[in-house]
């Protein structure tokens, strides 16, 4: 077997978190590309979940307007295919931020039937999706994409309410991944 491609870093991100908190579970790469980036697996290699990573650098920095940086930690912007999240064989989705700023990371881990159910009432049925999620320092995760100044002000101070763009409930929280390995 001749190496093909190398690991982007989301897929590295995901891979050396999951080692890190999870000790009894096995990372593997897959060796070719199928939509998977990465296959968990429990220490007897008897179950498994697999994982498509999204990375994002960190917009806080670069883009957003002065007021927000105090209260925003982390701004991550993707541009997503319907068809590939509807297609997908991953279990996951894991969209990742590396906060410059905060210098932490930051794990959006979502089933695709989910985040594409979520997009389409956000932005309707599409064939491209452009998503901004920003997670706050209240341990807060938005998709903003498209909101007015007064909503993303909302969100800043805590005080934004809308459920269909509140990811909070996959904000760092890998309950699938816990369940299906077990």
């Amino acid at each position: 077997m001749q190496p093909m491609f190398t690991i982007h870093a989301g897929e590295y991100l995901v891979g050396s978190y999951i080692e890190e908190r999870f000790k009894k579970c096995n990372v593997w790469v897959p060796s070719k590309d199928t939509g998977i980036d990465l296959l968990v697996t429990n220490s007897k290699n008897s179950k498994a979940v697999s994982i498509q990573a999204k990375f994002s650098k960190d917009y806080t920095v670069t883009h957003m307007a002065a007021v927000f940086q105090g209260q925003i930690k982390a701004w991550g912007w993707w541009t997503l295919t319907g068809d590939k999240i509807r297609r997908s064989p991953a279990d996951l989705w894991v969209f990742v931020m590396q906060s410059f700023k905060q210098k932490s990371l930051e794990f959006i881990a979502i089933p695709p039937k989910v985040l594409l159910q979520r997009l389409g009432k956000i932005h309707g049925r599409k064939g491209l999706y452009q998503t901004y999620l920003w997670v706050t320092e209240s341990k807060k995760c938005w998709e903003t994409r498209g909101l007015r100044k007064q909503d993303l002000a909302l969100i800043a101070n805590g005080c934004y309410s809308n459920r269909d763009r509140d990811f909070s409930t996959y904000l760092n929280k890998w309950t699938i991944l816990k369940k299906k390995l077990t």
